[in-house]
């Protein structure tokens, strides 16, 4: 798989979230050569990166993808905001910064992505949720190429939507995770060796995942096929179908996620 790029491509910090993409795209065969990271460390991402602690001053990039805390974005902008021109794509992860925030420090850009991806893209399995104000054609053909080694990319017109579908898939590996600890905590809680229970869990969410991403029926249904009447996974499943427990739980957990999104986003919007 060969990733086109546009041109110099910076990327501006390169934590957890960048730095599982740069790997990635590295695998796929974007050159370390063709890759500028900038963070305050200085300390290459991986072998052959350009890595420095201030912008270059000897180009201007065709593409940014901006990776920084969300906080952080004040410190970043007033330098990288003179460094972009109008044909710069300037692709954001961090969560909770809407696009009229970006665009308040941004303005030469004409075209502003914001994308949500999580971890799982670091085995070219993961979800990015995709929307831009000012992006042509050209520009998203050139997003979407970027992306396209990740896993699942999907554009998304309306920032709310948006927003609440990066919950559910940005925030929801951590949540799976959380579930996958707790399968395999039952497990040892009633009798099975700690580390048999816990490869047993993650060996069935492997399976029962990739399972239900390539059939045809909804979940539910295949949860049915599994519960025979009256035999042992029917007797679990009524626990968790009483007063629609985990339903209502996962409702809860995905809210506060949204909530807290909210609150990010009116930082931003007032330059906290």
């Amino acid at each position: 798989m060969t990733i086109p790029l546009p041109g110099p491509f910076w990327l501006i910090g390169c934590g957890n979230m960048a730095g599982a993409m740069l790997a990635r795209w590295m695998e796929c065969g974007i050159e370390p050569s063709e890759i500028t990271v900038v963070r305050p460390s200085g300390v290459p991402p991986a072998q052959g990166v350009r890595t420095l602690t201030a912008l270059p001053e000897d180009e201007v990039p065709a593409m940014v993808l901006l990776g920084v805390k969300p906080q952080k974005l004040d410190a970043v902008a007033p330098a990288l905001a003179p460094a972009l021109d109008t044909h710069t794509i300037l692709v954001s992860i961090l969560a909770g910064v809407e696009l009229a925030s970006l665009r308040a420090r941004f303005a030469a850009p004409e075209a502003i992505v914001r994308a949500m991806p999580n971890t799982p893209v670091r085995l070219g399995k993961g979800v990015v949720e995709l929307i831009a104000e000012g992006a042509g054609a050209e520009a998203r053909a050139a997003v979407e190429a970027l992306m396209a080694p990740l896993g699942h990319a999907e554009w998304c017109e309306d920032e709310a939507l948006f927003a609440l579908a990066g919950h559910l898939s940005g925030a929801g590996p951590a949540f799976l995770f959380r579930f996958i600890d707790a399968l395999a905590a039952a497990g040892t809680s009633l009798g099975l060796p700690e580390d048999q229970a816990a490869r047993l869990a993650k060996a069935m969410v492997e399976g029962a995942g990739a399972l239900a991403a390539a059939a045809q029926e909804p979940p539910a249904e295949l949860a049915r096929r599994v519960a025979s009447p009256g035999g042992t996974t029917e007797a679990g499943l009524r626990i968790l179908d009483e007063e629609e427990a985990l339903r209502r739980l996962v409702e809860r957990t995905l809210d506060a996620s949204r909530r807290r999104g909210i609150e990010m986003a009116a930082a931003a919007r007032s330059g906290g």
